[in-house]
């Protein structure tokens, strides 16, 4: 699952967008006009979806995408923002957005911070994943040898899995031949 957070194209900084309620050609059309081209799309089990670079060196376009322009009413974007550099202090991030509107946007390195119309949207499914609530924290924080950060890609995992569940995303690989979920 992570694949769509860590790396998936070398040597770019990528957003993984899906679109439900959006044709493909609109979705790629209105990444194009934001200054984003596609660097691979497709379709699978009712999601549009598309791979781009997270910001557009050549126009020296640094600014983030708006997506909630991009979804009419009836829509829904889900985005994965996959900036792997956490000690540039951009961490993943994921974005809900419906109906023109963000329903709900949060970073992985503080899912407890959550913002939007309905920052509760995923509460109770990140709660049952064990992600966010009383007993969130790891057990062994502070224990000695214990390095939470050996574990920090499979909180990611399981954050990913809970989100594409959630929202029956299609499950990578996401190529030209996408294998539907």
């Amino acid at each position: 699952m992570t694949n769509w957070i860590q790396g998936p194209f070398p040597g770019h900084e990528v957003n993984v967008v899906f679109a439900r309620g959006i044709p493909l050609d609109a979705l790629t059309r209105g990444l194009r006009d934001r200054l984003r081209e596609p660097l691979v799309y497709g379709e699978a089990n009712g999601w549009a979806w598309a791979v781009h670079d997270m910001h557009n060196w050549d126009a020296e376009d640094y600014d983030d995408v708006d997506y909630s322009g991009m979804c009419p009413e009836g829509a829904e974007i889900v985005v994965f923002v996959t900036e792997p550099c956490s000690a540039k202090a951009f961490p993943p991030a994921f974005e809900y957005h419906r109906d023109g509107r963000a329903i709900l946007c949060f970073s992985f390195e503080d899912i407890q911070q959550r913002v939007g119309e309905n920052p509760d949207y995923l509460s109770a499914e990140l709660l049952a994943a064990n992600l966010i609530g009383p007993t969130a924290e790891c057990g062994q924080q502070g224990d000695d040898g214990h390095d939470c950060f050996d574990h920090h890609y499979d909180d990611h995992e399981r954050l990913v899995t809970v989100i594409a569940d959630c929202f029956a995303l299609p499950a990578p690989p996401l190529s030209a031949e996408v294998t539907a979920k």
